[in-house]
């Protein structure tokens, strides 16, 4: 046998080393995962199989057809849509708003900027509750916007209190002699936050966007607050709509539904969760 060199040796101390702690990872990875496959497995079992007991991990048969009887027991399709829709607007609108606001707060300089800021972030210290009332009252007496999508997607545009956190953090990162130089050929307190500062940030706005569309898309009480009629549910509503109605009680139902609706937030989380890390990371560097 070959004697160990030293770079050899060092290698393997250095795996010996964070074994524990991948070992720790696949564990933890795999317990947080077991509900998704739970859910996953059980879209795709017979009828009754949901109260089996003890349960079973896997189906005897896998039941794909589980997944198009949504559709067919309920108008999953367009939930779905309003969902899709919903969520557009108001990310579009949280995007817009929070990063304008931000750009307020880290660029410019006026009286009072960081008492208004401190108020800002205080607003997050008060619970949703609190102006649930409040608010529904606003916007079914006062705007007469009872079953419209405005109460949904309306308050996205005056500019979040977490994303123009984020985002102002991320602003003050970037070098100010881009401004001054961008100012010197001319160049408004506009065509710099548009041109210069939003192109530079986008790993903080694509994760203002993640984290937008995952609240906006689980997004329940909302809904159930302010939509009565059937045709402008969201998804989380029809899964919900699809329990109490007739024959979609079933559990692989349930099941194949919910999979469907969590779906998409994993796909776009994987897909960009590299800028997710870059954004948070480079956050909060400068304050």
């Amino acid at each position: 046998m070959m004697p160990l060199t030293r770079s050899s040796s060092t290698s393997l101390l250095r795996i010996l080393r964070t074994l524990p702690t991948y070992a720790l990872l696949i564990v933890l990875g795999t317990v947080f995962l077991l509900p998704f496959l739970w859910a996953l497995t059980s879209s795709l079992r017979e009828q009754g199989a949901g109260m089996i007991f003890p349960p079973r991990f896997l189906p005897n048969e896998f039941h794909f057809e589980n997944y198009p009887r949504v559709f067919e027991l309920i108008p999953f399709a367009r939930f779905l849509g309003n969902s899709v829709v919903i969520t557009g607007i108001a990310l579009a609108g949280e995007i817009l708003s929070a990063s304008f606001v931000a750009f307020g707060f880290a660029r410019m300089r006026f009286p009072g900027r960081n008492l208004l800021f401190v108020l800002l972030l205080s607003t997050m210290m008060i619970p949703y509750p609190v102006t649930m009332i409040p608010s529904f009252l606003l916007w079914v007496r006062g705007l007469n916007m009872f079953n419209t999508i405005g109460p949904l997607t309306l308050p996205a545009f005056f500019g979040p209190a977490f994303s123009v956190f984020l985002l102002r953090q991320f602003f003050m990162t970037i070098n100010t002699e881009l401004d001054e130089a961008a100012k010197v050929d001319g160049a408004n307190e506009f065509r710099v936050y548009w041109q210069i500062i939003l192109p530079l940030a986008k790993p903080a706005i694509a994760t203002i966007a993640i984290f937008s569309f995952i609240a906006n898309w689980n997004d329940f009480l909302t809904p159930l607050l302010y939509l009565s009629d059937r045709n402008l549910f969201t998804a989380a509503l029809g899964i919900n709509y699809l329990r109490n109605f007739r024959g979609g009680g079933e559990l692989s139902y349930q099941m194949a539904a919910t999979v469907m609706f969590v779906l998409p937030c994993i796909v776009i989380y994987f897909a960009a969760q590299h800028f997710v890390i870059e954004g948070i990371v480079t956050t909060g560097l400068k304050g």
